[in-house]
């Protein structure tokens, strides 16, 4: 038996390398033999058939292949309730894994359920000190804040954090990803300074662990700028986002999104900082318009550079990792046209009104060229079918349909009746369309 469990060992370790590999197709074969070897070596009710069976149902979780996966989940903690008794920490961590398996696919109350039950054991069995009584309780406390349960949320994410923090792993990148998922509770339940604190932390942490120069740091310096904004600390948040902006173009080519990106949030913020018109303020529009007409150029040329590249053959992960850059470059682009849009109002306020026709010519043209964008670049399945594509082209229709609102009364032919109900047509639909994703965003 011993021998036989040292090559059953060996040949599970293989078997697991692979799978971390991704590959995954072979590691299913290898997965089912490692099953069927177990069953035959130790029993059908063995604990190594339980974690057989565990191992291929993290696979077929990761294959997305959810009703292969749930049954050997579940027949893996029936074999270790009947092996160990339904209190055992093995039986905890099986029902933690269970839990993720729910959660993955937004089962909120099943994964609920599962964690609940695994935390009690882990309480009673390890204490309240233990890293993975930390680990469960934070995981809990997500499936309690996408229910918008988020007082018992925030209490438990909170908690995971100081058994982290006490445990010397305050400073770990575990850590800071609970952080900023509390962060995430404050920012969501109007508490922004507290967020403020929080993210105030994250950022001294990666400062300290990785250096400024550092995507990680990068990422977590934009957040707490974007957390400063929404609070009017505009001088800080600009020089944050400048900061950003100076650090990912030493780290990436200057026609990377993430450079689109970081132009938009400056622009945003320096359109912000010019709200107390007057005429000196034009020359901080200007710069912002500089910095959007980059970030439209940026955009664009992604978008049209994925396109070239769609017929060419993919893996499954580029293809997800480039739909998903698809949808980033589409938003950004519909963003940066919007706020060009409004950029151009703000222009026409600091002009003499009295000198100038109040209708605005350029912030139409902007809002249209994001119609025009979405319709060219839409047809994408994987930009079609997007949440966030389509809460921005509706936003864009809104905005368009105000702005000719009020236009009307100054101009006789540029918003007729019969082109003012064919946006209002297609905001209808959109938003049915969005209602239907429980994508809606008002």
């Amino acid at each position: 038996m011993e021998s036989f469990y040292r090559q059953w060992k060996g040949f599970l370790f293989t078997v697991v390398f692979l799978f971390n590999q991704g590959k995954l197709k072979k590691a299913e074969k290898l997965f089912l033999a490692a099953l069927q070897e177990a069953k035959e070596g130790f029993g059908d009710r063995d604990p190594h058939v339980a974690s057989a069976y565990n191992n291929l149902a993290e696979l077929y979780r990761v294959k997305k292949a959810f009703d292969k996966a749930e049954p050997m989940y579940l027949e893996a903690i029936k074999i270790l309730e009947e092996s160990f008794g339904q209190e055992d920490v093995r039986v905890a961590a099986a029902l933690h894994n269970l839990g993720q398996f729910y959660l993955m696919q937004r089962k909120l109350e099943q994964a609920r359920g599962v964690y609940e039950r695994a935390l009690k054991i882990k309480r009673r069995v390890l204490g309240e000190a233990h890293l993975d009584y930390a680990d469960t309780m934070y995981h809990l406390g997500t499936v309690l804040s996408l229910q918008g349960k988020y007082k018992d949320s925030e209490a438990l994410i909170r908690d995971s954090i100081r058994i982290l923090e006490d445990g010397g792993q305050g400073e770990s990148m575990i850590c800071t990803k609970r952080m900023q998922q509390l962060a995430q509770i404050y920012i969501t339940t109007h508490r922004i300074e507290e967020a403020e604190n929080v993210l105030r932390k994250i950022l001294h942490i990666m400062e300290l662990a990785k250096g400024w120069n550092s995507p990680e740091t990068v990422i977590a310096a934009e957040r707490l700028a974007l957390t400063l904004q929404s609070l009017g600390k505009l001088k800080e948040a600009q020089e944050l986002f400048k900061r950003c902006l100076d650090a990912r173009r030493a780290l990436l080519p200057e026609n990377h999104i993430q450079i689109a990106a970081n132009l938009l949030h400056l622009a945003r913020v320096k359109m912000l900082d010019s709200s107390k018109l007057n005429k000196s303020n034009v020359a901080e529009l200007d710069m912002a318009k500089d910095l959007l007409s980059k970030s439209i150029s940026v955009a664009r040329g992604n978008l049209v550079h994925s396109v070239r590249e769609e017929g060419n053959k993919q893996s499954y992960k580029e293809s997800v990792t480039t739909g998903r850059s698809r949808q980033s470059a589409l938003i950004i682009l519909l963003q940066s046209l919007d706020a060009l849009s409004l950029l151009e109002m703000k222009r026409l306020e600091l002009e003499d009104s009295k000198k100038q026709d109040p209708y605005n010519s350029e912030a139409e043209s902007a809002l249209r060229g994001c119609i025009s964008a979405y319709k060219e670049f839409v047809n994408d399945k994987s930009l079609c079918d997007a949440p966030g594509v389509k809460a921005e082209y509706l936003l864009c229709l809104k905005h368009l349909v105000d702005l000719l609102r009020d236009n009307r009364k100054t101009s006789k032919d540029r918003s007729s009746n019969a082109a003012l109900q064919e946006l209002k047509d297609e905001i209808k639909r959109v938003e049915v369309e969005l209602s239907k994703k429980g994508g809606r965003r008002s």
